[in-house]
């Protein structure tokens, strides 16, 4: 099994460039099952989870075929089959997006019920909600959920939360139905609204997305695509809070400064100096030790979850005290006692960390427990003095591209071991 090992105290200083966005990445290859016809993405990182995507759907039957510069070919002509396999689904959550593009397009679908990160509850009942009430017979079934409808209907569908994979399986699914539907409560995150746009081009009506109401009128059939997806925000995030954490200066390029407004102004907030372009974002610390910061996760355009584990670790090695309350997952604080290891002075209250920061961290051998947490420990291991090995970081290769080759370049005294 691969480790991390980090020999830390190294400023970060350089330019590194922004993959896609994993979160847009994957519904989108899911939105091919929506058509027969051939559909090209471009910008698609190397991560573990786009290769599952793509074998999950090469299962189903889609012809697939990798292109230069991050290119994917996909074409699902004739579909094989109707079943999303425990096997694929259980390491991925994003598995349950085959759902309602299978649901739309051949009117029945089996998949199993999803994994991934063991980061709290996050039930699939919203999705189900959703897709009955435009008409879809639903039942579970030995551990897959059993869908049928022979066209869905356009409904109202109200979310009791703003899910993000529910509002998209919804979305899809209902660019195929008869009528026109209404997502209440839709989520607005970028990644969502990237989606949406992808749609827009292969013939669906949308309208209203990136607000809390989406609206979609189906269409009998829809066409093929050819799209580039967005810059993962959280990717561009975590390597801006590096170079805070070590007193660095990073430019990122392929960015979108606009979908990163709450981290832009919590790192503004901490002391960095941010300047901005169309698409690139660059911190510069200036060799100055970050403040303490106080961080609320909310659904977008709040604090994402996504960067809450990564400003827990730049609170640990801050001046001053910082708390970080975790409203959106309720078990996303697994890092707290692997960043003790090394430590940092971390007590844990409820849904929230209290931080008192500390000058320095010492290196020590740790363990990643889900995909940001594990970035969360290499950006500790940046400052800490001495080696630290991070375990397990099959985690991190779930939602970062060579991450120790891009850390590397910046300056970092980072590396992979194979056992």
């Amino acid at each position: 099994m691969a480790r991390i090992q980090i020999a830390g105290g190294r400023p970060l200083d350089g330019t590194v460039e922004v993959s896609g966005a994993k979160n847009a990445v994957l519904p989108i290859l899911m939105a091919s099952l929506l058509t027969d016809q051939p559909c090209g993405l471009s910008g698609v990182p190397h991560l573990k989870d786009v290769t599952t995507t793509m074998e999950l759907l090469g299962q189903m039957g889609v012809e697939i075929s990798l292109g230069d510069c991050f290119r994917v070919e996909m074409c699902a002509r004739e579909l094989a089959g109707d079943t999303a396999p425990y096997e694929l689904v259980k390491t991925m959550r994003a598995s349950i997006l085959v759902l309602g593009p299978l649901l739309a397009r051949q009117g029945v679908a089996k998949v199993s019920l999803p994994g991934g990160c063991a980061i709290g509850a996050r039930p699939v009942d919203l999705h189900l909600k959703g897709l009955k009430a435009m008409g879809a017979d639903i039942h579970v079934d030995a551990g897959y959920i059993v869908a049928r409808a022979e066209r869905l209907k356009g409904a109202r569908v109200v979310l009791d939360t703003a899910t993000v994979t529910g509002t998209e399986n919804i979305m899809m699914a209902a660019t195929l139905a008869d009528g026109t539907t209404v997502i209440d409560n839709a989520a607005q995150e970028p990644e969502v609204v990237d989606l949406a746009e992808c749609l827009i081009t292969m013939g669906a009506d949308i309208s209203g997305h990136g607000t809390n109401t989406i609206t979609i009128t189906g269409r009998q059939r829809l066409d093929g695509y050819d799209y580039k997806v967005l810059p993962d925000r959280i990717e561009a995030g975590t390597f801006l809070v590096a170079a805070a954490m070590t007193g660095g200066r990073v430019r990122t390029t392929n960015a979108r400064p606009d979908t990163l407004d709450a981290v832009l102004g919590k790192l503004e907030e901490a002391g960095a100096e941010i300047s901005i372009g169309e698409d690139w974002i660059e911190l510069d610390m200036g060799g100055r030790r970050p403040k303490a910061v106080d961080v609320t996760t909310a659904p977008y355009p709040g604090f994402p979850t996504d960067m809450q584990a990564q400003f827990t670790a730049l609170n640990a090695i801050a001046e001053g005290t910082g708390v970080v309350r975790e409203t959106v997952f309720e078990n996303r604080f697994m890092h707290v006692q692997e960043l003790q290891r090394l430590g940092a002075d971390i007590r844990l209250q409820g849904n929230a960390v209290i931080i008192r920061g500390v000058e320095k961290l010492t290196g020590a051998p740790l363990m990643a427990t889900d995909l940001r947490a594990s970035a969360c420990l290499v950006l500790a291991g940046l400052v800490a003095e001495g080696m630290t090995i991070v375990d397990r970081v099959y985690h991190i290769d779930r939602g970062y591209e060579n991450i120790e080759e891009k850390l590397r370049q910046l300056g970092a005294d980072i590396r992979r071991l194979t056992r």
